[in-house]
């Protein structure tokens, strides 16, 4: 199993990061499976980072093998989505990109990819395109879009990851993240909807 993300996806967190040039494609990186927090673990603060920020994010889970996908056809590898967490250790990834280094270290350590509670589309009665979502820290909310606000669909992003990476079920495509990323420390509660749905619930510890 892998973990894809996607970086640049919504253009209220490119503003709110001061990217000034929106992408032409899909920006993607990748966390391993060791990534993975399943729901309803708590979130342990690594020792070796200052600042983590949450960054919720529609993740959508691959149901069947499938290489060079054209868009049009996009839709058939996948039904569940979810709430996710991609959490981010931003003073690691500030320095390693003045540095001019990749920055996986930043996005890609253990228990950095929460996921929640997975829905099938058939019961929220929509497409992945057209999903409301909302993350609220300590009973507050700190972050809510609608997918529909995204550069890429999730059929382009599915097409164009495609072109360089098998899709195997039970991958991971987290699509992207809007404005209002932040940080967090222990003793937090994250809760995240999907649309009226509750899909996400942990703990900072």
């Amino acid at each position: 199993m892998k973990i894809i993300g996607t970086g640049m996806n919504y253009p209220s967190h490119n503003k709110e990061m001061q990217h000034s040039v929106a992408p032409s494609e899909p920006v993607l990186f990748m966390k391993p499976d060791t990534a993975l927090l399943k729901n309803g673990k708590h979130f342990f603060m690594p020792a070796f980072a200052g600042e983590i920020h949450y960054e919720a994010e529609i993740v959508v889970r691959i149901d069947r093998l499938g290489r060079h996908i054209e868009e049009r056809f996009a839709r058939r590898y996948y039904n569940e989505v979810t709430l996710g967490i991609d959490f981010t250790a931003r003073d690691i990834q500030k320095r390693l990109r003045a540095e001019g280094h990749p920055w996986e270290i930043s996005k890609a350590f253990d228990n950095s990819a929460a996921v929640g509670h997975f829905f099938s589309l058939d019961d929220l009665g929509r497409e992945a395109d057209e999903l409301h979502f909302r993350l609220l820290l300590n009973g507050q909310e700190v972050q809510s879009a609608s997918t529909s606000e995204m550069i890429f669909s999730v059929e382009r992003i599915i097409s164009y990851a495609s072109s360089f990476f098998t899709f195997r079920t039970g991958d991971l495509i987290y699509t992207g993240t809007p404005a209002g990323v932040g940080p967090v420390k222990p003793g937090d509660h994250l809760e995240g909807y999907i649309e009226d749905w509750k899909a996400l619930d942990l703990y900072i510890r």
